[in-house]
């Protein structure tokens, strides 16, 4: 069972699969960001938690 690593809420595999780093690490969600703006946000996220 995958999570958000922002918000903790569930994340299902396809959405690791698509929005998630090379090691599965999902920084933004539905829960916790706007749906049309989750690909920016967990881009600027990862940035920062380098």
């Amino acid at each position: 069972m995958s999570q958000c690593n922002h918000c903790d809420a569930f994340v299902s595999n396809n959405f690791v699969r698509v929005f998630g780093d090379q090691d599965g690490n999902v920084y933004a969600c539905p829960s916790c960001s706007a749906n049309a703006g989750i690909s920016q946000v967990s881009t600027e996220r990862r940035a920062s938690s380098l």
